[in-house]
């Protein structure tokens, strides 16, 4: 296979098969170089053709404190009060700047991920429900 950049769902199959023959190369060898080459161009086609959006940022500091066993008192020195903590876990308060500052510094969470725009949370129903132009108890 000659390499080539890949620009088609053919070339990037054909690469994959390559790939896969290539995958027990030994170091040092040709086969390892056109390996590494070919990974890379798979890779720069697949980010292109497939990319992945950047997570919620309060998603993003959900899952890092899933990950390291932390609790919403461990977020205290970053957000300065419990009410805050709850307000930005809950989407009800945006990150500052400060915040996105020391939640990267602190935590290690991606800056990407922090200033992404936050996804649209449906509101919340109230215990009322509308007939007509009365709101009626439900």
């Amino acid at each position: 296979m000659d390499i080539q950049l890949i620009t088609s769902d053919t070339h990037y199959k054909e690469a994959r098969a390559e790939i896969e023959r290539l995958w027990d190369a030994k170091p040092g060898t040709p086969d390892e170089a056109k390996l590494e080459l070919l990974a890379m161009l798979v890779h720069n086609y697949e980010r292109s053709r497939w990319p992945v959006p950047a997570p919620d940022p309060i998603e993003a500091i959900k899952f890092r404190m899933d990950q390291q066993g932390l609790t919403r008192k461990d977020l205290l020195p970053i957000f300065g009060t419990t009410a805050r903590t709850s307000e930005v876990l809950s989407g009800k308060r945006k990150l500052t700047l400060d915040m996105i500052r020391k939640l990267h510094a602190r935590f290690g969470i991606p800056l990407e991920s922090l200033v992404a725009e936050p996804h649209r949370r449906k509101p919340a129903r109230s215990g009322r429900r509308r007939i007509g132009t009365r709101a009626t108890a439900a």
